[in-house]
């Protein structure tokens, strides 16, 4: 990795510099990022967090969180991953995405603390933005901030804090190769987020991980919540209508609407706030419509695994009865495909699977193969790229574009719904990499 702390840096140099902590893979644990941030003088230690782990849903649950909180009149910080196009949209005050100019300023920081380590205990790109947004928002004095677990929870690089709430969306099987091959040591993972005495609010219902959570909960003396589809017959979901679509989406809703009430001896939320704060919501890529004309619709959504790809098929078969679907279908190999296809092939009429713009993407002649198997009566075509893949679908009135965030991201650059400010920021997400 070139050395670039002995020049001004512009904001493409501070990239490059991201683009190097690659080499440096995925670490779980705590104890680097404990060690960078008291570096950068403890700035957890200033502020106030609300801590969202989770297999699905958890963005969008900050996203509500973010919005509420935002509407009651506070500065709101959101940290999140992975970004779909660039990569402020990880570190955002008030929906406003980190800027070049601090952005690059922060980097010139971290590299003058990341000298005190030696290569063997060098901080992750996860560790890293972690601290940087940590510094962010205590610098610009958020009054609260909807903390997003990278990966798991125990030992993710977020878990340095402290919250005023512990929130579990929901348990299920993902990132096996880190977290665990059953429920219950998912579970385990996410739910070491649970501080002692913290409230616990979760939307999961499964015996096995919702045991594991009750457990913990109970050990660390912590009021426990769980929510349920009975509270979106209470008000305000009961008449309130959402931009995010979806049932899955109004579970996020009564989720984070439990959040508030669990907090509100702390954070007082009116009813109107909490009103406004979810009629407003956004949250891209996520069951997103885009109309480039009156008779053509694109949904996008980073559906990246079969309980994703359940919803997705859930939310289709609700708005889109009956419609003649073209999927346009990119994941990467690491990922249960093979289920995703099996939920979503049998719906469309067309379907064109493309590679994901990542050294993890899976085949798209092997996803060919399998959708042709599960759909004989479909037009299933394998392209180059997706470029060749939004040319195939040109015609075509209703495209669902699915099968990761990553491919939704390069998805919306290539059809100019959101410009990056640097060529291909999105490969930033390939810190995770495979263990």
């Amino acid at each position: 990795m070139r050395d670039l702390s002995k020049t001004r840096m512009t904001y493409s140099s501070a990239i490059e510099f991201l683009y190097g902590l690659q080499m440096f893979g995925t670490r779980l644990g705590l104890e680097t990022t404990f060690k960078l941030a008291a570096l950068a003088g403890n700035p957890q230690h200033q502020l106030r967090f609300i801590h969202v782990a989770g297999t699905n849903g958890k963005g969008s649950a900050c996203a509500m969180l973010e919005s509420i909180y935002r509407a009651a009149g506070l500065k709101v910080g959101l940290f999140t991953s992975p970004h779909l196009v660039a990569f402020g949209e990880r570190i955002q005050i008030n929906r406003q995405s980190l800027g070049q100019s601090d952005f690059i300023r922060l980097v010139e920081e971290m590299q003058e603390w990341l000298k005190a380590f030696s290569v063997a205990e060098h901080p992750t790109f996860f560790e890293i933005v972690a601290v940087m947004g940590l510094r962010y928002f205590a610098e610009k004095q958020c009054d609260i901030v909807i903390w997003e677990t990278g990966m798991g929870g125990r030992l993710d690089a977020t878990n340095i804090v402290t919250p005023l709430a512990s929130v579990v969306t929901n348990i299920q099987l993902d990132h096996q190769q880190w977290l665990g091959e059953t429920l219950a040591q998912i579970a385990a993972e996410k739910a070491g987020i649970i501080k002692p005495g913290i409230p616990v609010i979760t939307a999961e219902d499964k015996p096995e991980p919702l045991r594991v959570l009750v457990e913990t909960a109970h050990r660390n003396r912590s009021p426990f919540t769980k929510v349920s589809h009975e509270d979106l017959n209470r008000s305000p979901l009961d008449t309130l209508q959402i931009p995010l679509a979806g049932e899955h989406q109004r579970l996020n809703a009564a989720l984070a609407l439990a959040t508030v009430q669990a907090l509100s001896d702390k954070i007082p939320v009116s009813a109107s706030a909490i009103r406004t704060g979810l009629k407003q919501v956004h949250w891209p890529g996520r069951l997103q419509m885009v109309r480039p004309s009156p008779d053509r619709t694109i949904v996008l959504d980073g559906a990246h695994n079969p309980s994703g790809a359940e919803a997705l098929r859930a939310a289709l078969l609700k708005y889109f009865p009956g419609a003649s679907i073209t999927l346009l279908f990119g994941v990467l190999r690491d990922k249960d495909w093979s289920a995703m296809c099996r939920i979503l092939a049998p719906l469309a009429r067309r379907i064109c699977l493309a590679p994901v713009g990542s050294v993890r993407t899976a085949n798209p002649e092997e996803l060919r193969e399998a959708c042709q198997r599960l759909n004989p009566e479909a037009e299933v075509h394998a392209c180059s790229s997706l470029e060749e893949a939004l040319r195939w679908t040109t015609n075509d009135s209703l495209v669902v574009i699915s099968g990761s965030l990553h491919f939704v991201g390069e998805a919306m650059e290539a059809l100019h719904i959101s410009p990056a400010p640097h060529e291909n920021e999105r490969a930033l997400n390939e810190w995770a990499g495979v263990p």
